[in-house]
């Protein structure tokens, strides 16, 4: 060990301690002793676990990737490299495994790596306020100040999401360089022989430093034989010249991502013959961390970036039948090499997923509220829990699943009402209150209805058919209404066309086998279950609650479960009247709409008066929703009236903690479907969020209660993800002219005292 540790001095000789002008001297030197020609290499290796993942997700990953890239760097001490390692999962690995970080403090220490900062919890910092921008990346700073005694003047952009206004809060944040993609760079109509450095910007600001990560190195490390690279890096050496190709990218893909874990570790593994090729080139092959390179080379030139991200976001951020399209010319473009078409090809702007999905606008509007009351407050803990509900990964979706993630959207929710909870304790000095605004939230023209309060929050949207779209429960800290709706996706359609081939090979083979065929990694399709496609359902609207539904008499169950129905009545997305009358009990609300009921044959539609009563508590989790149909026309009515909700309470893959108990029956798995006659009460919930939801119905009801799931894509393969539990009473109404119908729901949000499973 002493040997070891002498021999990585004498590698290192009194590296940290060089001033800025040494490091350009150095690096002068080396240009004039090279006759042959020589280039540096600089690699930065993201790592990031998002809030809210399963801890024995990270601990996988931390097996597969991050630990054995450690070990690869301390068995290769020529190697320099930057690392960059998120809030979330630096605090994981402080907690879990200490030892990890005492070992990078020691490559820091002797000058193999350098870390690298950025927004504390991996934020996407245009879509986030100024304050905490700067707030998030100086509190990581410091934090890795104290882990590693080294303050980072260099940082990674979350999702390469930018905006020309960045470098001012970059700045002001301490941050003097950051990388981007390459094609951000072409986009100014750069081309890839112009990419070799750095390029200086700004905005009403000092100088920001910003490198190009090269596509090919993306591309190579580590698909393709190490000896491709290091000829393709040859290739770039210049006599004379002070040239530097950068690679930033995801530290998983070396052992996580699906089959590359004994590609990149096994047996003669990619990873170690990489830097052992790089040890063996060093007298024209040099690495180097980014930030030192920045120190000591001067810019190509100052450089004005368009608002852009990686080209396959701007992909997922076009509506879905528009990125299918652009997926499919890009692909095109890139078979046939088109590169001065390519160079000035871009799709969407990342601000538009706020447009596709209201979830995530819903999300993200939820954030800029509770960020005003945090800052007001001046609560420490409230603003962290702010900070972790900026983290991105919610907020968009891609090949990963994004918004579709179920357990992170809850844990980005519970941190919001955390935050919000903690600010209101100080706003309101720990004392019960309630509130109402007529404010438009989603920032849409049309005014939502706020409540909040010191036990819950309830949004209602009177121009959505007087929807409940968030219903906050501060006690267990979850917003038990947050359901993604099935959306239209891209890859849905790659989901046809793979699946109407394979069932028509499969139909080719019983009938003349042929010999199997390898297929192109590049053109593969994984699917985790067959015939995935058949499962592909896509919601009329969002999974709001208090959904208004006239439907045809006897309506089988499977034709609702699967959206193939007529809506009978025009209260669905329409507007509401409203009107709030508060007391020292809480609130009532009353929503009115008079809108037309179809009826069967060719008879025309009917009158009829709709109101619905909220009666919201003050301080306690209590809601009871009481309705009245009117028939105002001139005939009788006969119908199917339906109380619709979309429930979120972690249910799905038969987790036997999220239930359904109905009275007089034994206990259920949520993610069931099923039809039930003649319900009164009932509870579904979730032990481990400590979280049950009581239905009391003053009229006997016909339940119908089935799993959401949307069929997603990741980097592993197709699969069905649940999003929520739609739970939906019905009752059957006849109403003679003039008559008038009535039926009440009180429900809670607390588990009542001494309740059982049983």
């Amino acid at each position: 060990m002493e040997e070891d540790s002498a021999l990585r001095t004498l590698f290192f000789p009194l590296r940290k301690r060089r001033s800025k002008d040494q490091e350009k001297d150095a690096m002068r030197e080396q240009v004039v002793a090279m006759d042959t020609g020589h280039i540096y290499l600089g690699l930065l290796l993201h790592n990031h676990q998002p809030v809210g993942n399963f801890p024995s997700v990270i601990q996988q990953v931390y097996e597969q990737s991050y630990l054995p890239m450690l070990e690869a760097l301390e068995r290769h001490p020529g190697v320099r490299v930057s690392l960059h390692y998120t809030g979330s999962l630096l605090d994981w690995l402080e907690a879990t495994h200490p030892e990890f970080l005492e070992r990078i403090a020691a490559l820091i220490q002797r000058g193999q790596v350098e870390i690298v900062g950025g927004g504390y919890y991996e934020p996407i910092l245009p879509a986030i306020p100024d304050r905490d921008k700067i707030g998030q990346i100086r509190a990581f700073s410091e934090r890795l100040h104290a882990l590693f005694g080294t303050t980072p003047d260099g940082m990674w952009l979350a999702e390469r999401v930018w905006e020309p206004s960045l470098p001012r809060y970059l700045e002001e944040a301490g941050i003097q360089w950051t990388i981007l993609d390459d094609t951000h760079l072409k986009a100014t109509g750069l081309d890839d022989d112009d990419l070799y450095g750095y390029y200086a910007t700004e905005d009403q600001s000092g100088v920001l430093k910003v490198y190009a990560t090269s596509k090919k190195l993306r591309y190579t490390i580590p698909w393709r034989p190490v000896a491709e690279t290091i000829q393709w890096l040859r290739s770039l050496a210049k006599p004379g010249q002070q040239r530097i190709a950068v690679m930033g990218d995801d530290g998983e893909k070396f052992g996580s991502w699906p089959e590359t874990g004994p590609y990149c570790w096994g047996e003669d593994g990619w990873v170690d013959a990489f830097l052992s090729a790089l040890e063996q080139e060093c007298d024209w092959l040099h690495t180097i961390p980014l930030g030192e390179y920045a120190r000591s080379a001067p810019a190509l030139g100052r450089i004005y970036i368009p608002t852009t991200s990686y080209i396959e976001m701007s992909e997922w951020s076009l509506p879905p039948r528009k990125a299918y399209q652009f997926g499919r010319l890009l692909h095109k473009l890139e078979e046939n090499r088109e590169n001065e078409i390519l160079q000035f090809f871009r799709g969407g702007f990342w601000r538009n997923f706020l447009a596709r999905y209201p979830e995530v606008n819903n999300q993200h509007k939820k954030m800029l509220r509770v960020h005003e009351r945090v800052h007001a407050a001046g609560e420490t803990e409230a603003l962290r829990h702010l900070w972790k509900a900026q983290a991105n990964d919610t907020y968009w979706h891609g090949l990963f699943g994004g918004a579709y993630m179920g357990h992170m959207r809850s844990a980005i929710y519970h941190h919001l009402i955390r935050a919000e909870h903690l600010a209101d304790r100080v706003l309101h000095q720990n004392q019960p209150w309630q509130s109402y605004e007529f404010t438009d939230f989603d920032r849409d023209t049309h005014n939502e209805l706020i409540i909040e309060g010191s036990a819950q929050n309830l949004y209602l949207a009177p121009e959505r058919g007087g929807t409940l779209f968030e219903w906050d429960l501060r006690q267990s800290g979850h917003n038990i209404l947050s359901v993604m709706a099935r959306h239209p996706e891209s890859y849905h359609q790659v989901l046809r066309e793979y699946e109407q081939e394979r069932r028509q090979k499969a139909r080719q083979a019983a009938t003349e086998p042929q010999a199997l065929k390898p297929e192109s990694p590049h053109t593969t399709v994984r699917t985790k279950e067959p015939d995935l496609d058949r499962l592909l359902v896509i919601d009329r609207h969002r999974r709001t609650s208090l959904k208004d539904h006239f439907l045809p008499a006897g309506l089988p169950f499977p034709s609702f479960l699967q959206n193939r129905y007529e809506e009978l009545g025009d209260f669905i997305e329409q507007p509401y009247h409203t009107e709030v009358e508060q007391d020292e009990q809480g609130l009532l609300v009353t929503l009115t709409r008079q809108g037309k009921v179809k009826r069967a044959g060719a008879l025309g539609p009917l009158p009829v008066l709709l109101t619905k009563q909220l009666v919201i508590a003050r301080d306690a989790e209590y809601l009871s929703i009481s309705y009245t149909l009117e028939n105002r026309g001139r005939a009788r009515l006969h119908t199917c009236f339906a109380c619709e909700w979309n429930l979120h309470l972690l249910a799905g893959g038969k987790n036997e903690q999220a239930y359904c108990l109905i009275e007089g029956q034994a206990p259920a798995l949520l993610d069931q479907n099923e039809e039930v006659a003649d319900v009164q009460a009932l509870h579904v919930g979730n032990t481990w969020l400590k979280q049950d939801i009581g239905f009391l119905i003053s009229q006997k009801a016909l339940l119908w209660r089935f799993s959401l799931d949307a069929v997603t894509g990741s980097e592993a393969g197709f699969e069905r993800t649940h999003q929520g539990t739609c739970i939906v009473f019905l009752w059957p109404v006849v109403l003679d002219s003039g008559g008038v119908w009535r039926v009440r729901l009180d429900c809670t949000g607390s588990q009542p005292e001494g309740f059982r499973l049983s």
